[in-house]
């Protein structure tokens, strides 16, 4: 569609190249252009109705001029010429050189699609959709205890096109899809709710094909359920077991966020100019990966136009890498991993992560419930904080387990997960051959933007952590 918009406008190829070099005369180091076209729609099921929907359409062009760490960036939401050349005019006013960058030659690097570039939208019509969230509310309904149901499927579908003075002219076709289940239940007086859910980019028939909803259903009436019978947590400094998948959320917070190369090149990171150091466990290595077929976090190119790939960030407990947009790596004489990402084209690129995750190790989870006398089994968390400087975290689980000598004894609700990243790394003494990535609804924000995202990790133990709770463990 956006092609076809451009088209409309009498915008080509050579037309293209003629508003990227007006962009770059006054740009010593780079320019680029980012044109989109978006459409993205949600229906919301409760108490067996469908109460509400969404419809949204948007289209524009980002444009922006780099001078060392100087950005200037317009946007504009008219794809007429004068309307972007109003906005090129603006974001080249940054600087004013005699030498700007050079413009190459542009040229369409071959890239391996990592997902379908068909729009989801239309792979249910509108009934499909409605009879698939009363589906839902119907199997829900079928525990005793619950009173209470809600779900949600949305779809969105993003066309983009990026031109840069590099050479970059690549074009991208991304697709996503997402169902969310939510319960309440009630027994003997007692309320407790959960949810459940996935999604990545693929069309609608995936959730049906695969029995989808009745995996989200199971599963967020299993963790209400579990909560219905969790008492008060201990509180003290003791053994944490992370589980698989989900909890991987607080690598991506508490770590992954200290590896984005905006950071470490300004020195705000607590990872910053420790390239080669032992960092963490030698039980524990990172990566990130934007290649994995499908997933939520994966991109076939990154918003700049670079081909995304797995990069190592930890490796045996030592740093390895960092992530890097354009501006991050030429600043530090280094080349893009591919992670330059944005929310839109009205937004900036920047360093994000992909899908970042924990690889296998060589333990299990019965071995490591076995090594503890007393301490927390955290298998699903909430929201949590994190501070990148510091690295200091705090994350709420919404489903943990005391365990005791060496035994799941019972769960336990208002656990609090207490540390920094940088040491909890290095007090990981176990890590299970179980890896997991999460089902498909992670959303990372930075700087007001935010983007899709995956998160995973094999079962883990941490020796030592501080768990807030509701009583103290003596």
């Amino acid at each position: 569609m956006i092609e076809q918009l451009l088209d409309d406008q009498h915008i080509g190829q050579q037309t293209v190249y003629s508003l990227l070099e007006s962009l770059s005369e006054n740009t010593p180091d780079y320019a680029d252009l980012y044109f989109q076209y978006s459409v993205s729609e949600s229906w919301f099921l409760e108490q067996g109705i469908v109460k509400s929907g969404t419809y949204n359409i948007s289209h524009g062009v980002g444009t922006r001029a780099v001078n060392g760490e100087q950005t200037g960036f317009a946007y504009s939401d008219d794809l007429n010429r004068q309307a972007i050349e109003k906005a090129i005019d603006f974001a080249k006013g940054i600087s004013s050189t005699n030498t700007p960058v050079k413009l190459q030659t542009f040229q369409q690097v071959p890239t391996i699609a990592k997902y379908s570039g068909l729009n989801p939208l239309g792979s249910l019509n509108a009934q499909e959709k409605v009879d698939f969230l009363k589906r839902i509310d119907v199997l829900a309904r079928k525990e005793p205890k619950v009173t209470q149901v809600s779900a949600s499927i949305s779809g969105a579908y993003s066309d983009v096109l990026i031109a840069a003075s590099d050479g970059v002219y690549q074009k991208d076709y991304r697709p996503m899809v997402r169902v969310s289940v939510s319960v309440i239940v009630e027994h003997n007086g007692r309320v407790e709710s959960a949810s459940s859910g996935g999604g990545g980019r693929y069309d609608y028939r995936y959730f049906i094909d695969h029995n989808l909803d009745e995996i989200y259903v199971a599963e967020a009436i299993r963790q209400a359920l579990v909560a219905l019978e969790a008492s008060g947590a201990p509180a003290g400094n003791m053994p944490v077991i992370l589980g698989s998948g989900w909890p991987g959320v607080l690598l991506h917070e508490a770590i992954g966020h200290g590896l984005e190369g905006d950071f470490n090149r300004k020195g705000t990171s607590v990872f910053a100019d420790k390239m080669g150091e032992q960092v963490a466990s030698s039980k524990c290595s990172i990566v990130d990966n934007g290649t994995l077929a499908n997933r939520r976090g994966s991109l076939t190119i990154d918003d700049e136009g670079v081909p995304t790939q797995q990069t190592t960030l930890i490796e045996n407990g030592i740093l390895k890498g960092y992530l890097f947009d354009k501006m991050n790596a030429r600043l530090m004489g280094v080349e893009s991993t591919g992670n330059g990402r944005r929310e839109s084209y009205a937004h900036i690129p920047m360093p994000r992560m992909t899908n970042t995750y924990m690889l296998n190790g060589e333990d299990t989870l019965a071995e490591m419930i076995a090594s503890v006398d007393e301490g927390i089994y955290a298998v699903n968390f909430d929201g949590g904080q994190v501070d990148i400087t510091s690295g200091k975290f705090v994350f709420s689980a919404n489903e943990a387990y005391l365990i005791k000598n060496g035994k799941i004894a019972h769960p336990v609700k208002g656990v609090t997960l207490i540390g920094a990243g940088d040491e909890v790394l290095k007090k990981i003494s176990m890590v299970a051959n179980d890896l997991k990535l999460d089902g498909g609804i992670g959303i990372c924000g930075k700087e007001g933007q935010s983007v899709a995202v995956g998160v995973g990790q094999p079962s883990l133990k941490i020796d030592e952590l501080t768990v807030g709770g509701t009583q103290l463990n003596t």
